[in-house]
């Protein structure tokens, strides 16, 4: 908030007391021309006098003698020095206790020339108080003890103005930050499509089947720094100069102390606003702890933009004003940057804590991963901001919530494998589905991969690792040798989920319910795999053992089903499709019945099967294509011939559509309803009765 207007700047102390131009300027040529021991010393005074008054900047060089008349001499120990340096300290004391008796005005918003005069009347107090008065000659040393005195206080008022003129210009020349222009975008979208997904033991079917995304929209595109053609600056360039002057005075008068607790406190406390700003609160473990996971999503993404933001950001913005106003001390300098950053750093390191040691659950590693990345990527950058041996200790702090964070991504990804492991729901998929298990384990190892490069760096390529790959008689050795190991651990939490699919496809009590389960299970992984990077690290060796279970499923599937459909038209030696018996009549008799009886289960099995099989479910249209051909290519050819010998002996009797219900054109039409997940038409039957 901006201070009121100052009242009118009081008159400058040295014009008030000359009372008038002409006499200030003859007095003053008279001075300086009296101290005429060398040119060095009258610019010297110049420089005090002016000032106090611009006018007396008009004094020239002409009034004095050559150099040479005194080029050796000391200047200030002429008795006159003394005289003209103790008028200088009585007009600045003045000044500066003028100034300090408005207690309401500010020197920095009055006019150029009111602030020029108050710093050279401070700069006069800090020399008068270096120097003493014992320098001089003659009569200066008896008043020597009063002098430093006066010096002292005129110096403490002017210290005291000047750190509250220094909180002053920081907070009304700070710079607002708009964090909608401040978010960096990610690397990756941040396994994203997680965020709902299910992590109890029965894996919920309603599982939103956003999670099937393809890894490459899981990027959002290579990583953009819109600051980096800009900067920001946290205190309008227009005061800059004014807080260095500010900084400059109280370090050389002595209050580095004083000038680093207002510098720190005030850009701690703006920086604690940036940081709200951004959306980054100062949370303890256990309120962290406490948060549904919902709501710590959203603060852990906006964690990871801070980082950014915060570093590349901010901190660069602290450092660059840092240097500006406190280049007088490279050591105040480098204090002062750490300890206004620190709490913001702290803070941002508190919240990193507490997420590293929250309850491992996997719906949390990729934010995890995304905040270990987000550190990672910045620890270089505060490597160069922070230097000395206090940097030191900031940088190892930040490493040390690194380690953290890798330590928790490591215990998340041990206990999925361990969950993926004990899993053990009883609840079979009525339609012989994909499992949710199976769709939530295969898009989480997908898009894990893109995080291949940091997972590598964290995976620890352990003998249990090896020996359990190694009994993977399915997998290619040479292979597995030249696996990363992030590839081993996701080759290893595969045959987890393959090994509980197992068990699951055991809950059916129907065989060929059994293999449809595993077909379509088995089919969803391998797409999976051979349509992202995971087909590259497992590779084709993996994939075509996979095929080719799949095929073998689908071979015992049709010997389940269809064989014993198959086995009522098997032709034996019933008699000929003309009609006429060889035989007895009796023989004739018995032979046409137990092809009526052919006809009768025939229709009676694939009834059954039409009515079970059409509410099954097999999600993948080519597969499920290529199902309904092996089985049309064994069922009617094999039909149409027992229809074509023996039809004509139940044709044209009594009740013959009772026993021939079906063309091979109805049988190829029911057929096409099977797998489809819901039940098909009562009756396909086009034959009259």
């Amino acid at each position: 908030m901006s201070a009121a207007p100052p009242p009118p700047p009081p008159e400058s102390p040295v014009a008030a007391a000359a009372g008038g131009g002409d006499k200030v300027l003859a007095a003053a040529q008279h001075i300086v021309k009296s101290l005429a021991t060398s040119k060095n010393a009258a610019d010297d005074m110049i420089r005090i006098l002016s000032g106090f008054d611009n006018r007396l900047s008009q004094i020239t060089s002409d009034l004095f003698p050559s150099p040479d008349l005194a080029a050796d001499s000391d200047e200030r120990g002429n008795p006159l020095w003394g005289q003209i340096s103790a008028a200088a300290f009585d007009a600045a004391e003045q000044l500066i206790q003028v100034w300090d008796g408005t207690p309401e005005a500010l020197v920095f918003e009055a006019t150029e020339d009111e602030v020029a005069e108050y710093l050279s009347a401070v700069d006069v107090a800090i020399e008068h108080l270096a120097r003493g008065s014992g320098g001089g000659a003659g009569g200066a040393g008896s008043s020597s003890s009063s002098t430093a005195g006066r010096a002292g206080v005129a110096v403490q008022l002017a210290m005291a103005r000047l750190e509250e003129e220094l909180r002053h210009l920081m907070v009304r020349h700070a710079v607002p930050l708009d964090p909608t222009g401040l978010f960096f975008s990610l690397r990756r979208l941040s396994l994203g499509s997680m965020d709902d997904l299910d992590t109890s033991s029965e894996f919920d079917a309603a599982t939103p089947h956003s999670i099937d995304v393809a890894p490459e929209t899981a990027r959002g595109g290579p990583l953009v720094n819109p600051f980096e053609d800009q900067v920001f600056d946290p205190v309008r360039p227009e005061a800059v100069d004014d807080l260095r002057a500010i900084a400059d005075r109280m370090a050389r008068a002595g209050y580095s102390r004083e000038l680093a607790d207002a510098y720190c406190g005030i850009r701690r406390d703006l920086l604690d606003e940036y940081l709200s700003a951004l959306g980054v609160e100062r949370l303890s473990i256990d309120e962290v702890q406490r948060i549904e996971w919902k709501h710590l999503n959203d603060k852990m993404k906006k964690w990871v933009q801070a980082v950014k933001t915060v570093v590349r950001v901010l901190l660069a913005g602290e450092r660059r004003l840092c240097d500006q106003v406190l280049s007088v001390s490279d050591e105040l300098r480098e204090e002062c940057f750490i300890e206004s950053t620190k709490g913001c750093i702290m803070q941002i390191l508190s919240f990193g804590d507490a997420v590293a040691v929250c309850p491992r659950s996997p719906e949390k590693l990729s934010r995890i991963l995304d905040m270990y990345e987000a550190l990672a990527e910045v620890i270089p950058e505060m490597k160069d901001l922070c230097l000395g041996s206090s940097g030191d200790g900031v940088i190892s702090d930040v490493q040390a919530n690194l380690d953290r964070l890798g330590d928790a991504i490591r215990g998340t990804l041990f206990e999925f494998g361990k969950v993926l492991q004990l899993e053990s729901s009883r609840r079979a998929m009525t339609a012989g589905e994909i499992h949710p298990m199976t769709r939530y384990v295969m898009n989480y190892l997908r898009l894990l991969v893109v995080y291949s490069d940091t997972l590598d760096a964290l995976l620890d390529d352990n003998a249990d690792d090896q020996i359990d790959l190694a009994r993977a008689e399915d997998q290619d050795q040479e292979h597995l040798e030249s696996m990363t190991p992030l590839g081993k651990r996701l080759l290893k939490l595969i045959s987890y989920l393959e090994a509980n699919l197992e068990e699951k496809s055991k809950l059916y009590e129907d065989s060929a319910l059994e293999c449809i389960f595993s077909m379509n299970n088995l089919l969803y992984i391998v797409q999976k795999v051979r349509d992202s990077e995971l087909g590259k690290i497992l590779g084709d060796h993996w994939v075509k053992r996979r095929n080719g279970k799949i095929r073998q499923y689908s071979k015992s599937y049709l010997r389940i089903s269809w064989m014993k459909v198959l086995s009522f038209l098997k032709d034996d030696g019933h008699g000929s499709g003309s009609g006429s018996s060889s035989g007895s009549g009796s023989g004739h008799s018995s032979s046409r019945m137990s092809i009526k009886e052919k006809f009768k289960n025939f229709n009676l099995a694939f009834e059954e099967i039409y009515r079970n099989q059409t509410t099954w479910k097999v999600p993948d249209p080519q597969l499920r294509e290529e199902l309904k051909i092996s089985i049309s290519e064994n069922v009617i050819p094999a039909y149409r011939a027992f229809l074509g010998r023996y039809g004509s002996q139940v044709d044209g009797g009594r009740n013959s559509g009772k026993y021939i219900k079906y063309t091979p054109e109805d049988l190829e039409s029911q057929l096409s309803d099977l797998f489809e997940g819901a039940p098909g038409p009562a009756n396909h039957s086009r034959r009259r009765t």
